[in-house]
C-alpha cells in the first residue's frame, strides 16, 4: 500500500502564492504517476496536475495553467505543487493521487482557501 500526507493549505488573498506537499510512504516503488486534484464546495473532484514519478512531462489543467507547477523530490518521496497568482475560484481541498497497482490512493487533503 502506500500512504499520502499533505500539507502546505492556508489563507491567502487573492494575487498570493501557496506551496503545497504530497509525503508518500509505503510501497512507494510502485509508483508511476503522482498528481493533485481538488474539489470546491458543491462541485465535483477535478484534475489540477500530474507528474510522472521518474521523469517525463508534467501535465495541468487548462484553469491553472501558467500559474500552477508541479515538481517532485524523489530522495524525499514528495511531490510539490507551486500555486502563483491565486485567485478566488481556486479555493478547494487539495488532494494526492497516485494510481498503482489497481488501487487508488488519496490523501486525506488540504485546505486553500484564496480571499477576494
Amino acid at each position: 500500500q502506500v500512504q499520502l500526507v499533505e500539507s502546505g493549505g492556508g489563507l491567502v488573498q487573492a494575487g498570493g502564492s501557496l506551496r503545497l506537499s504530497c509525503a508518500a510512504s509505503g510501497r512507494t516503488f510502485i509508483i508511476y504517476n503522482m498528481a493533485w486534484y481538488r474539489q470546491a464546495p458543491g462541485k465535483e473532484r477535478e484534475f489540477v496536475a500530474r507528474i510522472p514519478w521518474s521523469g517525463g512531462s508534467t501535465a495541468y489543467a487548462d484553469s491553472v495553467k501558467g500559474r500552477f507547477t508541479i515538481s517532485r523530490d524523489n530522495a524525499k518521496d514528495t511531490v510539490y505543487l507551486q500555486m502563483n497568482s491565486l485567485k478566488p475560484e481556486d479555493t478547494a481541498i487539495y488532494y494526492c493521487n497516485t494510481y498503482a497497482l489497481g488501487m487508488n490512493y488519496w490523501g486525506q487533503g488540504t485546505q486553500v482557501t484564496v480571499s477576494s
